[in-house]
Formats: structure tokens, sequence, C-alpha cells
């Protein structure tokens, strides 16, 4: 026997909360998305803020001019920071001891545990100008010059002996070690982020305006301008960079200035960069160039160039945002190369590239793996955080 059918009036009741719920599980997963969104948007901003706030600041963070030698601490480890004194006694405010090597060949040091320095704030160091604005000599952090609360060597401790140790200069203080000069890594890490952070993103920005420019003429004007624009944009892909980049360095001198050697990259970038973009542009304006509202637009009498940049750029930005954040990394990790292979910045001057190249020492490598990958850390964070910004700028479109 049949159950019985449900009225009409509460299938209709079924379908309308079907429904309802159906229009709520969209809004929830849109709101999800929404929410990832801003999330990735925020880090992203954050990340590369943090960046440009470090490479800005640089002489500030630094505790030592990127350049000053100390040959008594060449190839040292970072410098361990303490809290907790011998007799177990725990210090809010962290110390570090002065050190010696004890074997050249391992390149040990031992800390001599009987002295300790505190830290401070807002240290005086190397002179500099803050910001280009104004010469000061203070600095986020450094050793105190004075021995802080010490260790009691014993109760007959003598005055002289005390005034003898509270005399003698400051340990260095090294968070990411020394290189083989016994120079500060740390502070080379924030001054290259300076040449590093400025000539890739100016070499993207510049080579994806000149290809773009390049592609719309190429979408736009007829099939003679066409022709001759990609056919040098395919001579220019053809091309093999590296052998190109060496050749263009080799015609210039043997030595050059941090601004020569950060312009040279930049036109190097743009030469090799803009077709790509070209081709790509030029691809989206034939086929965007088509639709029925470019169509319409100019039905109502709009100039072309109006259409162009009112309704053919605007709906290709996705994709044009999706290969900027493409070359920005590709740009990063050729500067890097380029610097590595000495076509970059001279010593003394320094960028990611240059710190890299003390990596291709493996027995070194071995030991401190993590303080000469340290350039690659600061790559693969500032990379992430430009994806995650693309990212969210292109969602944020699409929504």
């Amino acid at each position: 026997m049949r159950p019985p059918a449900n009225p009409p009036g509460e299938r209709g009741a079924t379908v309308r909360e079907s429904r309802a719920l159906n229009t709520l599980a969209r809004l929830r997963r849109r709101g999800g998305d929404l929410a990832r969104r801003r999330a990735g948007l925020v880090a992203g901003l954050a990340i590369i803020t943090i960046f440009y706030l470090a490479a800005a600041l640089a002489d500030f963070v630094a505790p030592y001019d990127y350049r000053q030698q100390s040959r008594a601490e060449t190839f040292a480890p970072p410098t361990p920071l303490h809290f907790f004194d011998p007799a177990g006694d725990f210090h809010a405010r962290p110390f570090v001891r002065p050190r010696r090597i004890s074997d050249p060949v391992t390149r040990a040091y031992v800390e001599d545990e009987t002295r300790r320095y505190p830290l401070t704030l807002f240290a005086r160091g190397y002179t500099y100008k803050f910001l280009g604005l104004f010469t000061t000599d203070r600095h986020l952090f450094g050793v105190a010059a004075e021995r802080g609360a010490g260790e009691k060597n014993g109760a007959g401790e003598n005055s002289d002996q005390q005034s003898s140790q509270t005399s003698q200069p400051a340990p260095r203080l090294h968070l990411l070690g020394t290189d083989r000069l016994g120079r500060d890594r740390f502070s080379q890490l924030l001054v290259a982020a300076r040449f590093s952070l400025s000539v890739a993103p100016v070499g993207t920005i510049l080579a994806a305006a000149l290809g773009v420019l390049v592609g719309c003429l190429a979408g736009y004007a007829g099939r003679k301008t066409d022709a001759v624009l990609m056919r040098a944009a395919d001579a220019m892909m053809a091309l093999p960079e590296l052998v190109l980049i060496l050749a263009a360095r080799a015609a210039l001198p043997l030595e050059l200035p941090t601004a020569r050697a950060a312009a040279f990259l930049v036109v190097i970038f743009v030469a090799v960069g803009w077709a790509e973009m070209a081709r790509l542009v030029r691809g989206l304006v034939l086929e965007l160039r088509e639709r029925e509202y470019v169509t319409a637009a100019r039905a109502l009498g709009m100039r072309e160039s109006r259409v162009l940049f009112r309704h053919v750029l605007p709906n290709a930005a996705r994709a044009i945002l999706v290969q900027l954040s493409l070359m920005l990394p590709a740009f990063l990790l050729a500067e890097t190369a380029l610097s590595y292979l000495g076509v970059g910045v001279q010593e003394p001057e320094v960028s990611w590239g240059t710190m890299l190249a003390e990596a291709s020492d493996l027995s070194r490598l071995r030991e401190q793996p993590l303080v000469l990958l340290s350039p690659a850390a600061a790559i693969f964070l500032f990379v992430l955080g430009v994806r995650l910004l693309t990212n969210g700028l292109r969602r944020g479109r699409d929504a």
C-alpha cells in the first residue's frame, strides 16, 4: 500500500527550505573565500612592507657597519644569547659573553663565563645618515660598552680587578655570524636588501610597461606593424639571455659603482623581459577587441584610445597581474644569480647574490647551513609575500 502523498503546501515548504539552505551554503562558501582572500592579501602586504622597511632602515637596525672587518672573528658562528648566569639565576635582559678562537683549524670558539655584557636598545655605533635627513649614531640595539651586573668572582676581589674588567671593550653581537673577513652578516643582509629589492621591482615595472605598450600597439595596429613588433619580440626571446648579459658586462669597465651596476641590471631586465609581456598583451587585445561591449563602444563613437584604456586593458588586467607576479620572482632570482657570477655589485658592496656566493664552500655549508642560506630564506619569504598579494588582488577582481 502506497504512503499518502505530501500535500501541495508541504511540498512547497520543502522546496523553499531546500533553496534557503543552498543559498546559505553558497553565502558561507563565499564568505570563507572572501576571508581567505583578505587574509592572504593582508599577509602578503605585511611581508612586503616589513622587507621594505628593513631595507629603508637598514643602517638603524644594523648594529655594525657592513664593511667593518673584525679579523679576530672570521667565519665566526652566531653569537649565543644568554638568559641564565653560571649560578642559574635568570636575567630578563639577554646578555652576551666575550669569546675567542680556540682552534684555528676547526674555527671553534670558547666563551669567557666570568663576564657578561647585556644588550641595550638605541645603542651608539657607527655614524650614518638616517633616511638621508640627518646624521646620527643611534642603532636599534647593541651591546652595552660597560659590563652589567656581573658575576661575583669572590669576596676578596679588589676594585682594581673590577675596573680592569669593566674597561675592556664590549664583545660584538653577530646574530648571523661573520664572513671570511669578519664582517657582520646580519648587517650585510639588511643592507643587501636595498640593492636586491630595488633593482628587481624597478626592472619588472619598466619591462611590464614596455611590454604592455608594444602589445597594445601590435594588437590595435595593422598587420604590418603587428608583424614587425612581434618578429622583434620573437628575436629577443630567441637570444640566449646569459650570453647577452655577459657580453654587455664585458663592454663595461671592470669596476662599476653601485648606481651604475643597478642601472645596468635594470636595462638588462627590461631588454630581456618585455617580449614575453608584449606577446601576452597582444593576444589579449586581439581577443578582447572583438567582444560585444567593445563593438558597442565603437558604435557609440568612442575613440579607439578610450576603448583601449576603458574597456580592453581593464579586462586584461587579471592576466597581466599574473604575469607580473611571475616576472618579479624571476628577475629577483636573476639578480641574485648575476651578482653571484660577479655581474652585479662589486666588493665591498653587497647584495643577496654576493652573500650566497659563500655557500659555494661546501665545508662551511655543512657547518652553518642556516646562516649561509639566510639570503635564500629572505628571497623565499619576499617571493611568498608577492604571490600572496597578487593572488589576493586577482581574486578581488574576480569577486
